[in-house]
């Protein structure tokens, strides 16, 4: 299968690889994304896979050819740093979009697969407490339910909305009583061969797992089950409702990481193998249901590894990155590869 791999930066705007990773290519100047920017979330368009959308950080972004060609979509995001997409898997004209520093942090919805946004009432004070500004790092959609949302804020709380983001409730009032805190980083939800959900939060600190609709939650704390203390970012296979992955570090950016993987929903956990140790916290993962073993993974400060095994195994890549901020492939070359920009 000939792939097109996508890696976002912070400072190179989008990086692309058309021959599975041998060469690589910045972007062409004279387009709505600059491509000196600062990119900071990517969702393949599930309505067309050779598309991508882009969240920069003055904005949403598209591109219709696999990553060489950047349109900006011109809508009520523009001026917000972007920082998660997220879309609904039973209707995929429902989208949401959570933006953070330096701009306001809130959430915006789509209802015409990504064209026209508007704010919904989750909006965040100015300032916080743990990182100054807060960001909106986590979202994500109710595979069943284009109007069950959950927003997780970097640094304010997890919310979930049964309505499409007209109101909101927070979900961690009392996770107090774990020694828990309101930095969210990344949400995943789980439907069950039985019927049943799995809910995950992942706090810069722990896991929250709930099989209750997110009535009450069992804590796992990251350095005494996992070996290092920053957990961020989480991949669920494309295939399984029970395959998941976890990426952490000691720190952010630090200076050492670890893939732990899961077979059972996250209630337990492996640590995979790294050909090559990383070089700072695990940032960002990368997937796509054309091949759900092919996978991607990067740390914050540019390593690039690889999965051809659903996530044991990780090899990584010769190329190197400035600051990694997500990661996305999709199938087939672009005609036009748009090429003037070569970085190797």
């Amino acid at each position: 299968m000939s792939r097109t791999l996508i890696v976002a930066t912070d400072g190179q705007a989008v990086m692309r690889s058309h021959d599975d990773g041998k060469n690589w290519y910045r972007i062409n100047i004279q387009q709505d994304l600059e491509y000196d920017d600062r990119v900071r979330c990517l969702l393949v368009d599930p309505a067309n896979p050779e598309a991508i959308f882009a969240g920069a950080e003055k904005g949403l972004f598209y591109s219709e050819d696999r990553g060489v060609h950047w349109k900006r979509i011109d809508c009520a995001l523009n001026g917000f740093a972007v920082w998660k997409l997220a879309v609904s898997e039973s209707d995929p004209r429902v989208m949401y979009a959570g933006t953070g520093a330096p701009s306001l942090s809130a959430l915006f919805r789509s209802i015409d697969g990504g064209q026209t946004w508007e704010k919904t009432s989750l909006e965040m004070p100015e300032f916080c407490a743990g990182v100054n500004r807060p960001r909106m790092l986590a979202v994500v959609v109710d595979p069943h339910d284009p109007k069950d949302v959950w927003a997780g804020v970097e640094e304010g709380g997890l919310y979930r909305s049964r309505d499409g983001g007209d109101n909101w409730d927070r979900i961690d009032t009392t996770w107090s009583e774990f020694g828990g805190n309101s930095d969210l980083h990344d949400i995943m939800i789980l439907p069950q061969d039985d019927g049943s959900k799995v809910h995950l939060a992942l706090t810069v600190i722990a896991l929250y797992r709930s099989t209750d609709d997110g009535k009450t939650w069992v804590r796992t704390p990251a350095k005494e089950a996992w070996g290092l203390r920053y957990s961020r970012v989480m991949l669920r296979k494309p295939d399984s409702a029970t395959q998941i992955a976890v990426g952490i570090g000691d720190g952010t950016p630090g200076t050492t990481a670890a893939i732990l993987t899961s077979d059972d929903a996250g209630l337990t956990w492996t640590h995979a193998t790294l050909d090559k140790p990383s070089n700072s916290c695990m940032w960002a993962f990368g997937s796509n249901p054309a091949d759900p073993e092919f996978l991607l993974a990067a740390s914050k400060f540019g390593y690039l590894y690889r999965s051809t095994d659903g996530g044991r195994n990780w090899v990584k890549e010769w190329r190197e990155f400035n600051e990694i901020t997500d990661l996305a492939w999709v199938e087939g070359v672009p005609e036009d590869l748009g090429l003037p920009h070569v970085t190797n």
